[in-house]
């Protein structure tokens, strides 16, 4: 197994070094800082996102859920598009960067740990019964959110559909350097409860009787979920198509490939694969989106198309076992 995850560092080396070396004309001088940003939010993105999956699908025993189903990319179009309704375009124009991101991130961090905090409650430790409440509740924001939209002016509108896919083309290091210092702790934490993973993926019952409690490790994992989506997503935007969709299929397709790659229960070398394999998905994907497409379609379009492929993948395999 380890060899593989060094396979897949070697590619995700060579994929950065695509993604910087290819169609360089421009002077160093200028391509360094500029597509170094990039590539550094495309893997600190990837690596966050494709970690919180697997936190997500190990709290609730199911290889085909992902965090988004509990509507964190609709809260950031929620926060998106509240600010437009209530500031106007201008208003919303005039925010600085760091202030816009400060309030997203504090906004979805806030809103998600309030709501897994009731929704807890209400379901006493019941995940599948939190999965489904928050389902209903991500439906919930995005049919206010599209009220919202249909009330506001339609240049209002433009620029909420204009930012409301993941955008790679232009990222601060300013605001950059604040979503790692949220994302690289989260990791560290999450890295730290491997060994705990490991004995909640047995099955509640099991944890418990080998001293583990998993509604405490469940409430920690979420915790640290919120952590790893909230940020990448206030940074670069959601990765579902436009923020609207039911769910993003990013992690799906990352968790998915990291199974098969590396095809173990031991989070020591899940969590690494699916963080190098999201990066590497990301990285590559971007590539081609820029250097060969020249941004005809967003990413996240495609990583949807494909995604929808895996999703009914997985699904039809299970029905079959």
């Amino acid at each position: 197994m380890r060899n593989r995850l060094l396979v897949l560092a070697g590619l995700l080396l060579l994929s950065a070094a695509g993604y910087m070396l290819i169609d360089a004309k421009a002077p160093w001088s200028f391509l360094l800082p500029f597509r170094a940003t990039k590539l550094a939010a495309l893997i600190l993105v990837g690596m966050a996102l494709s970690v919180a999956t697997i936190l997500f699908q190990t709290i609730t025993a199911n290889r085909i859920l992902t965090p988004s189903l509990m509507g964190f990319d609709a809260l950031y179009v929620f926060v998106l598009t509240a600010l437009v309704y209530l500031m106007g375009a201008s208003g919303y124009a005039a925010l600085p960067p760091w202030l816009l991101f400060a309030m997203n991130i504090s906004a979805m961090i806030g809103l998600s740990l309030l709501l897994f905090a009731a929704l807890m409650r209400l379901a006493g430790g019941d995940m599948v019964r939190l999965v489904l409440t928050g389902i209903v509740i991500g439906l919930l924001i995005r049919a206010l959110t599209g009220f919202l939209q249909r009330v506001i002016d339609p240049s209002e509108f433009q620029m909420v559909q204009a930012v409301s896919f993941a955008r790679f083309t232009q990222v601060e290091a300013g605001l950059l350097a604040l979503a790692a210092i949220v994302v690289l702790p989260a990791m560290a934490l999450a890295w730290r409860m491997r060994h705990r993973l490991d004995v909640l993926a047995l099955g509640p019952d099991t944890a418990t009787g080998l001293g583990e409690n998993p509604t405490r490790l469940q409430r920690q994992s979420l915790v640290l979920i919120c952590l790893l989506v909230a940020a990448p997503t206030a940074l670069v935007g959601p990765m579902a198509a436009g923020g609207f969709g039911p769910a993003s299929f990013f992690g799906l397709i990352v968790s998915a490939f990291a199974h098969v790659i590396t095809p173990t229960h031991r989070h020591a070398i899940l969590l690494p694969s699916a963080a190098l394999t999201g990066a590497i998905v990301l990285v590559g994907g971007q590539t081609v989106m820029e250097r060969v497409l020249n941004l005809a379609t967003p990413l996240t379009v495609v990583i949807e198309l494909v995604g929808g492929v895996v999703f009914l993948t997985l699904l039809i395999r299970r029905r079959a076992a």
